[in-house]
């Protein structure tokens, strides 16, 4: 397991005597299968999404999008909470709207790179995930929770509209119950997020780990060629009319179907064998 990202001057991420500020906002791993995990890790502050987190975020993101051998990214956090949003002192101390239009500009950028990426992303959520942290969860691809965990869009408390959440919060879950959170900045529970859509599975806390894995290893057996093709086609099929989301889905079958990934996959059910992909 190989560990990316600024260090703490001893040269561990762990440094146990090293002053919060000087660890790094993000631990970033990859494990021998291929799977990239970026942990947050600045619990002091909830793992906000600073200017610096935001940014160690999107040159994980960046990195893994170059390496060709990746197979999937988990994003996890250190802590109580999982993710509570931009950080509200930071903002208050810069009130200039081309400040704020460069800060929301950043976060949409690094959200896109998770839904641009050929891989799956899958948020792991020990915790509260409220504002731009329940949007970080709304974007990954998957997500699995904790059943103590909690999530949120309350950015209306302060008077301030959770728009940019909203945009990955209405693409999960209905729209009356989207709204609903955004209006009231209620939260929601990990089996009520489940039963809207907004997470896939939920486990106990002493079992994240062990449910985030299972997902883990049933995608690993199939094919990259065919997952990173089909995440292409889910997400530019979601926002055009039907007629033309069947146009591309065709298309990407045609390709999938002539990709020898498929060839082979086809041919092994044939031969009532297990199919042999290199990746």
């Amino acid at each position: 397991m190989r560990i990316y990202g600024k260090l703490a001057p001893d040269d561990s991420p762990y440094a146990m005597n090293a002053s919060p500020e000087l660890l790094p906002s993000l631990l970033h791993t990859r494990d021998d299968r291929g799977v990239h995990t970026l942990e947050l890790n600045r619990p002091g502050t909830f793992n906000a999404l600073s200017e610096d987190m935001l940014a160690e975020i999107q040159a994980a993101l960046d990195f893994v999008a170059l390496d060709a051998t990746a197979r999937l990214v988990v994003i996890s956090a250190a802590g109580k909470a999982f993710c509570a949003g931009h950080n509200l002192k930071d903002m208050r101390a810069h009130p200039e709207l081309a400040y704020y239009q460069q800060l929301f500009a950043q976060c949409t950028r690094m959200m896109l790179t998770i839904q641009n990426l050929d891989v799956p992303v899958i948020a792991k959520v020990q915790g509260l995930a409220t504002a731009a942290g329940c949007q970080l969860v709304a974007q990954c691809d998957l997500a699995v929770a904790s059943s103590t965990a909690t999530f949120g869009v309350n950015g209306i408390d302060v008077g301030l509209f959770c728009a940019t959440p909203s945009v990955p919060l209405s693409r999960n879950m209905p729209a009356k119950q989207a709204m609903e959170m955004l209006l009231t900045g209620d939260f929601i529970s990990a089996d009520e997020a489940r039963a809207r859509g907004l997470v896939n599975r939920v486990a106990p806390p002493d079992a994240l780990d062990v449910e985030t894995e299972i997902l883990i290893e049933s995608i690993l057996k199939k094919p990259r060629q065919a997952i990173a093709m089909g995440k292409a086609l889910f997400y530019k099929q979601r926002e055009t009319n039907v007629e033309a989301a069947y146009q591309l889905a065709g298309q990407t079958m045609a390709c999938n179907m002539n990709h020898m990934v498929a060839q082979e996959g086809v041919q092994a059910f044939i031969d009532k064998r297990k199919p042999q992909w290199s990746a």
